[in-house]
């Protein structure tokens, strides 16, 4: 995720990192209890209704435990090329805050986000300013957005999303072993209206968001999955004009996997003489996308 062009997808990607995050904010959090137990004939619909439970509660069970590494990989695929990028680091559950490095392209960038605001030290020489690190406003860019920058990290916001999830959208896949760890495969189909900016979200990647996870045995998110195919918005222009144009699309696959909870979590602004706020080439992009 010459110059410019290389920073900007450094930075997309990094973004897009971050904001994936939310999915898992937003698609899980109501710790309703557990799902009631089925017998003889309705053995099958109380084991789905568990299993959706389990989902629903699943961002609860892990925030309990305020903190986590994390591994994040999102590869982004287009016009028949792929770009991979990997991360790792800390984050704070409770909050968003989070400390991260990114690899992308065998270049590494620091990645720090603090109160919704990203915070990112580009390799030398791709900052504008020839100052070390840039500045996003993660709140303003998504209010323009018309998203409510608390589903981001507030637990009583995400609950209100995660009870769009019916037994219907949620389906066991089986059980794996992550990092050592059993787990529970569950493959769950997120309503994207239910999303902030749903309905916007919805004209770029249809009406549903796949989105695998695998628990473990104390209902804790071990990895999270999400795949999106997403239009363009220069082809959809671009096919509102011409009807036999093809709208362009960009898939991406994010990966993030939760380990070592309880770790510690240090993040610190940058000092105010080496950041480039970068918030209003942010929303002047994004003005130009809606």
């Amino acid at each position: 995720m010459g110059r410019a062009g290389n920073g900007r997808r450094v930075c997309a990607l990094g973004v897009a990192g971050v904001l994936a995050g939310t999915v898992l904010v937003v698609g899980c959090g109501d710790d309703s209890g557990d799902g009631a137990r089925g017998t003889s004939a309705g053995s099958s619909a109380g084991t789905q209704e568990q299993g959706t439970q389990a989902v629903r509660s699943a961002y609860d069970r892990t925030a309990e435990e305020d903190t986590a590494k994390v591994k994040l990989r999102v590869q982004t695929s287009a016009r028949g090329s792929s770009q991979t990028a990997n991360g790792q680091g800390a984050v704070d559950l409770d909050d968003g805050d989070s400390v991260m490095t990114l690899t992308v392209q065998g270049q590494q960038i620091e990645q720090r986000v603090i109160d919704q605001v990203l915070y990112q030290k580009l390799p030398k020489g791709q900052t504008p300013g020839g100052k070390p690190w840039i500045r996003i406003d993660l709140g303003k860019v998504a209010a323009q957005q018309g998203a409510d920058d608390r589903s981001m990290s507030d637990p009583a916001q995400s609950a209100a999303y995660a009870k769009a999830i019916t037994d219907k959208d949620v389906t066991k896949k089986g059980t794996a072993t992550i990092d050592g760890v059993k787990t529970t495969h569950y493959r769950v189909s997120v309503d994207v209206v239910e999303l902030p900016n749903g309905d916007t979200l919805r004209k770029q990647v249809g009406p549903t968001l796949p989105m695998d996870v695998w628990l473990d045995d104390e209902g804790r998110m071990r990895r999270q999955q999400i795949d999106m195919t997403i239009k363009t918005p220069e082809a959809t222009q671009r096919s509102s004009a011409d009807a036999s144009s093809a709208p362009e699309k960009v898939t991406v696959r994010t990966v993030m996997d939760f380990t070592d909870f309880g770790t510690e979590v240090e993040a610190d602004e940058p000092p105010a003489g080496q950041v480039t706020d970068m918030t209003g080439k942010a929303l002047e992009q994004g003005k130009r996308q809606s």
